[in-house]
């Protein structure tokens, strides 16, 4: 009798959503802002939810998370993390935000205190990971120092007594990703990680974040409205508009073939580049394009900037 073959068992998603909902209290009503929309990311992939400002992606992303306020927000359906149901016991989160799960935030001028250097905000989220105590302080700042590397941040231990107002926006997305990154997390929720950077810069951050994946295995929930940022680092994207899900499926599915009017619009959004022109006449103009600059320039990792810039400590 012939043996059959044995089957692999299928990895459990690190993150699987399941019909969830939410519902914000207002003094107009109840409006559903997320409609049971249902995905999973697995260890190593990069899932993005792309819409228009107001479709309910950050929302379902804070959702996840339980960040929105208990007084405002109702949430519904399942989510489990690594196994747990955060929907079912709101504290576990805690056992999981911070720790396994880490957000990118959206602003990096927002989300670091102004009144803090950056290694006092790097050292306290390494506190908070378990990976050095506050009474070593040489554990803690050679820690700093590592994690800034890791995110290719020139000179680190010149800029752990810098204050966020002396370095640029490109620096300051660096140094977000390195306190999510203080805790060894497993997914990263990255909320629109490079809306609020200048377009030379964007190519640098979304560079980092694939290293990052590739080293590390992590996973990742994108959120952007950029479809071109979408194309470009995921495995598969949900569009998302008036908070549900219009259209799903694997990037190249959705970028060659959309199937709905509203995907078709995002895409017709991305800039296109024309064609270049190396005429003398066509010069003036095209230093004005994209050839005028690299694409993925950033004073972390651009030589020429990181030298300029040491002149204004």
């Amino acid at each position: 009798m012939t043996a059959l073959p044995q089957t692999k068992p299928q990895e459990q998603p690190f993150l699987e959503v399941r019909d969830f909902q939410v519902e914000l209290i207002t003094d107009a009503g109840i409006i559903r802002a997320v409609d049971s929309v249902s995905f999973s990311i697995h260890r190593g992939e990069t899932v993005t939810i792309i819409g228009e400002s107001g479709s309910g992606k950050s929302t379902t992303a804070m959702g996840i998370l339980r960040l929105l306020p208990e007084d405002l927000a109702v949430l519904s359906g399942t989510v489990l993390i690594d196994g747990v149901d955060v929907t079912a016991d709101p504290k576990a989160i805690d056992k999981v935000r911070g720790k396994t799960l880490a957000l990118i935030p959206q602003d990096p001028m927002t989300a670091l205190s102004p009144v803090h250097s950056v290694g006092s905000q790097l050292f306290e989220a390494i506190r908070i990971a378990g990976a050095a105590s506050a009474k070593d302080k040489g554990a803690l700042q050679a820690r700093a120092v590592r994690l800034l590397e890791q995110v290719h941040i020139p000179t680190p231990e010149k800029q752990l007594k810098k204050y966020p107002h002396q370095l640029s926006g490109g620096m300051l997305q660096r140094v977000l990703i390195a306190i999510a990154l203080a805790s060894e997390p497993q997914l990263l929720v990255a909320d629109e990680p490079t809306s609020a950077l200048d377009v030379t810069v964007q190519g640098g951050i979304l560079d980092l974040l694939l290293e990052l994946q590739e080293q590390r295995g992590i996973g990742i929930l994108m959120i952007t409205h950029d479809l071109g940022v979408a194309r470009l680092i995921s495995d598969r994207i949900h569009v998302m508009k008036d908070g549900s899900f219009v259209e799903s499926g694997e990037v190249q599915q959705i970028v060659d073939h959309p199937a709905t009017e509203y995907t078709r619009n995002l895409l017709a959004a991305v800039p296109v580049l024309g064609p270049w022109d190396e005429t003398p006449a066509a010069a003036p103009a095209a230093a004005r394009g994209s050839h005028a600059y690299p694409a993925t320039a950033d004073p972390a990792t651009d030589s020429a900037l990181t030298q300029t810039g040491a002149s204004h400590d």
